[in-house]
């Protein structure tokens, strides 16, 4: 039989673990410089300090998945019976109360800018002898922070739905997004320039409103799956066809009368309950070989008990 402490992900799918290993690599020294360069350049530009603040921001999926993808490998023992497959979601909270946090400082101090009529100045520098305007140099680093994010980004999400893995879905979904930021940021900057001193600050609160958004919107999910909620898609959040699959799949068997299923999430993998009510004689060899048919239906389908009822429970 199958054994839990002997979880592997299918073949298929760890070459698509360590393809977005590598893509997580790549992103995280990526943003390292884009945080760089960024405040660098920033200068006074509530615009650029926003976007400054969500690129730091956004290291933080990134590092989370790379630690996650370390731990969640370890087999179950006697202080973690169930394994390590739920520091996905807690990463995956993690994240999300990050962002939420940064969101709702963005918007603040974004408002008090547009409400204490603050000005701010982008100047000239001298570069090989030349006088230029740090606008063209702010814009240019903020395109260097939106179109190779757009790419990772969109590399990532096929990742993320094949591996069912939230906090990499997240992060490739906000990377994705990353060219409205800097839109946002750059209409300031170019308003600035030509006068509109408030520009600069409605940018800057477009960014803060999408980051509070994202923010609100994951720890609302993340909450719910550590609530144990029933499986969820990643992207259209539906409930998962894996577990109605299951139940039809119980109640095909000849031996079984009627059943009912329960699974949760932990991390990328489900959890849960089968419940059955005999027809016939209870035969151990059958429920053995049922148990083996059902782990080997599909990867997500981990752990789970599975049992003879009178009555079957109202899950």
């Amino acid at each position: 039989m199958k054994s839990i402490h002997d979880f592997e992900l299918p073949e298929n799918l760890k070459k698509t673990l360590s393809k977005a290993i590598k893509l997580e690599w790549i992103t995280l020294f990526y943003l390292l410089s884009v945080v760089i360069l960024m405040y660098l350049v920033m200068g006074s530009s509530q615009a650029m300090k926003s976007a400054w603040l969500e690129d730091v921001l956004s290291l933080i999926p990134s590092i989370a998945f790379l630690i996650s993808t370390k731990i969640f490998r370890k087999k179950p023992n006697k202080e973690f019976p169930y394994g390590y497959h739920r520091v996905f979601s807690i990463s995956f909270l993690t994240g999300a109360v990050a962002l939420l946090g940064m969101g709702i400082f963005l918007v603040f101090d974004s408002s008090m800018s547009l409400i204490k009529a603050e000005h701010p100045t982008i100047g000239n520098k001298m570069f090989f002898g030349q006088q230029i305007w740090m606008g063209w140099i702010m814009i240019a680093v903020l395109l260097y922070s939106a179109l190779p994010a757009m790419v990772l980004g969109f590399k990532k999400l096929p990742l993320a739905k094949e591996l069912h893995n939230k906090i990499l879905f997240t992060d490739a979904s906000a990377q994705k997004a990353d060219y409205m930021t800097a839109f946002a940021a750059i209409l300031g900057i170019i308003g600035v320039g030509i006068g509109y001193w408030w520009a600069d600050a409605v940018g800057a609160l477009f960014i803060s409103f999408s980051v509070l958004k994202d923010g609100v919107n994951h720890v609302k999910t993340s909450i719910l799956d550590l609530m144990d909620r029933h499986p969820k898609t990643i992207k259209e959040q539906k409930d998962d066809e894996k577990i109605e699959e299951i139940k039809q799949l119980v109640t095909s068997w000849e031996w079984v009368k009627d059943a009912n299923v329960r699974f949760r999430e932990n991390g990328q993998v489900y959890f849960g309950e089968i419940a059955y009510i005999p027809n016939g004689d209870i035969d151990l060899d059958q429920l053995h070989q049922g148990y083996e048919i059902l782990r080997n239906h599909h990867w997500k389908i981990h752990d789970f008990t599975i049992g003879p009822v009178k009555e079957l429970p109202k899950w």
